[in-house]
């Protein structure tokens, strides 16, 4: 499943200065930025889950890490969740779009992609939350990550306290679309 050829990112921008020598610290200059990031991804997803199963949040699958970057899950057992951000290999290009109804639900309002939680990115990152349920060398059996058999997993990251925010704010369809959910976070408001 490994694969050496390294997932490449288009740029959601450019970086670009006709600046030269001491103009270059003239801050009034613009630019443009330029974004050329490579990826190799650390492990992909192994699931029995497939098509609408992957939603199901109660569903526990194996994260492969490449046996190389087995050190550096050190210590991530202490942690009870985990950050995964992973590459929506599944989404072509053409599918990708900049504005959607959240879920596909036309009675919700048009939105942009980047005030959506769509798969449908112009770069498709996927992020999730997952309760990690064990470490056996570089495997990771986890609950909760909505993504197929085979996915690129880009990166691991612990959640902490860090992560945790008060007084967020979520858009009035959000509340329609998650059926007015009482929020986890009593600081939550929506606008």
């Amino acid at each position: 499943m490994f694969s050496n050829v390294p997932i490449i990112l288009k740029p959601v921008g450019t970086v670009k200065t006709a600046a030269a020598g001491n103009e270059v610290k003239d801050k009034s200059r613009t630019c443009e930025i330029i974004i050329r990031p490579e990826l190799k991804p650390v492990g992909y997803v192994k699931t029995a889950a497939a098509g609408d199963e992957v939603k199901d949040k109660s569903r526990t699958c194996e994260i492969i890490i490449r046996p190389e970057l087995a050190p550096a899950l050190l210590g991530i057992e202490d942690y009870s969740h985990l950050h995964i951000l992973f590459w929506l290999h599944e989404v072509t290009e053409e599918k990708r779009v900049l504005q959607v109804h959240p879920r596909g639900r036309t009675d919700l309002p048009l939105t942009g992609a980047f005030a959506a939680r769509t798969n449908l990115r112009p770069n498709p990152i996927g992020l999730t939350i997952v309760e990690l349920l064990s470490v056996k060398g570089n495997v990771l059996q986890v609950r909760g990550l909505d993504a197929y058999n085979g996915t690129p997993v880009l990166d691991v990251k612990p959640y902490d306290f860090w992560d945790i925010k008060e007084g967020i704010r979520v858009p009035k369809w959000w509340s329609l679309l998650h059926g007015e959910k009482p929020p986890v976070n009593p600081q939550y408001t929506h606008g």
